[in-house]
């Protein structure tokens, strides 16, 4: 019997065995990062950071890109620039995975907790709205948390899964309070809402290319925004803050940051085959939804009218009572035929570090995380590795 350890996320599957999600490196990323490599430009400038950030900022029709060492210091910077500070409360989903949280918490700040909805497992807007009007009060000019009187410093989307959050709303609500908004849209690169890309809708919005998104540069992140000067801000802080570079003149406290010119390469090669990988994964979804779709008790995540969801994992829900055995055991028996698959996350307000913080109305993302398992969506899966993903899964139930 295989041990379920051997197919941890994020480790190597063993010879004969199916990956969660692993790189798909295939176009001219050897040839970027030689070029790179040749013309000695390794460290955190030289030609491809620049072009990268052009391709970026093009790619979702966003004014600006900056290019950083990943998605978290992405978000560090743009909670930063959105003007969060210590003892302030960010109010996110409770169902993500922690960075935005840890972004959050490397502020001295708080996250702010709110459920997802049912259907397709995001923030859920209404919950938010009777938040800020029940549990909050305008003192001093400030919106504040009745309960503790933070200060409700931003509102921070994340569109989990690559499946966008409902935007319109949530951007009425921050009009409405006078909010800013920072996106996370580390999962959702190659996504839309309402045709536009998620990430630039907020006074920012954060991307990651950590090894297993859609794409990647092995590890980094962008910053969007369509304000020049919080554009340049955050390129002067991701650059530890030098006001002279000769002199080594420090005007603020600044973060070694910056993406590197070689990741930039890699990341340039894997630009040009994004809208291949997004379709690969959107066709892995669709095949999975169309052969459970018999299945009692197996509801894959599906697709708003208005959305169009990158799939970066494909996940079902997995109904005990009516599947026939649990998500966590459904990983197992995965797991002895040599398949990597994955729950979500646990939801912020059962994390230790994150105990007592605000939680609203929390119901629905516990049971999502109980129920949900993610399986395997690289970009290059092939369709015999599909199916035999697909015989193993309905071969678990009742």
């Amino acid at each position: 019997m295989s041990d379920e350890r051997d197919f941890a996320p994020g480790a190597p599957a063993p010879p004969g065995g199916i990956p969660l999600a692993v790189p798909t490196l295939g176009g001219n990323e050897w040839t970027y990062v030689k070029e790179a490599l040749d013309a000695n430009w390794v460290s955190s400038v030289g030609p491809f950071v620049d072009r990268f950030e052009r391709e970026v900022a093009a790619l979702v029709d966003s004014p600006h890109a900056v290019a950083v060492a990943s998605g978290t210091a992405a978000l560090h910077l743009a909670l930063q620039l959105a003007g969060v500070r210590a003892d302030d409360e960010v109010v996110m989903p409770a169902l993500t995975f922690a960075a935005p949280a840890f972004a959050v918490a490397y502020l001295g700040a708080f996250p702010a907790v709110v459920d997802v909805e049912e259907e397709y497992w995001q923030l859920d807007v209404a919950k938010v709205a009777d938040f800020l009007e029940h549990e909050c009060t305008v003192t001093d000019g400030r919106l504040v948390n009745r309960r503790n009187g933070r200060r409700i410093g931003a509102l921070l989307p994340v569109h989990v899964l690559g499946h966008p959050v409902d935007m319109d709303p949530l951007l009425e609500l921050a009009a409405q309070y006078e909010l800013p908004v920072v996106e996370d849209a580390a999962e959702a690169v190659g996504a839309r809402y309402k045709g536009r890309a998620p990430g630039t809708f907020g006074l920012l919005g954060c991307l990651s290319f950590n090894g297993n998104k859609v794409i990647t540069t092995g590890g980094g992140g962008v910053i969007l925004t369509s304000d020049p000067e919080l554009a340049e801000r955050a390129k002067y802080l991701s650059t530890q803050a030098k006001d002279d570079p000769v002199e080594y003149v420090h005007g603020a406290v600044g973060f070694n940051y910056r993406l590197s010119n070689v990741l930039a390469a890699v990341g340039c090669g894997q630009l040009e085959v994004l809208e291949q990988n997004v379709q690969a994964r959107r066709r892995t979804a669709a095949a999975y939804a169309e052969a459970f779709a018999d299945v009692d008790g197996l509801t894959p995540l599906g697709e708003a009218p208005w959305a169009v969801c990158a799939h970066w994992l494909s996940t079902v829900r997995v109904d005990p009572g009516r599947f026939g055995i649990d998500s966590r055991e459904l990983l197992r028996r995965l797991a002895e035929q040599r398949i990597q698959s994955r729950p979500l996350w646990q939801p912020l307000h059962r994390s230790r570090p994150f105990a007592g913080c605000t939680a609203y109305r929390v119901e629905v993302a516990d049971r999502v995380h109980a129920e949900a398992l993610s399986l395997p969506s690289t970009s290059s899966l092939s369709d015999e590795d599909r199916d035999r993903v697909v015989q193993a899964v309905r071969s678990c139930s009742r």
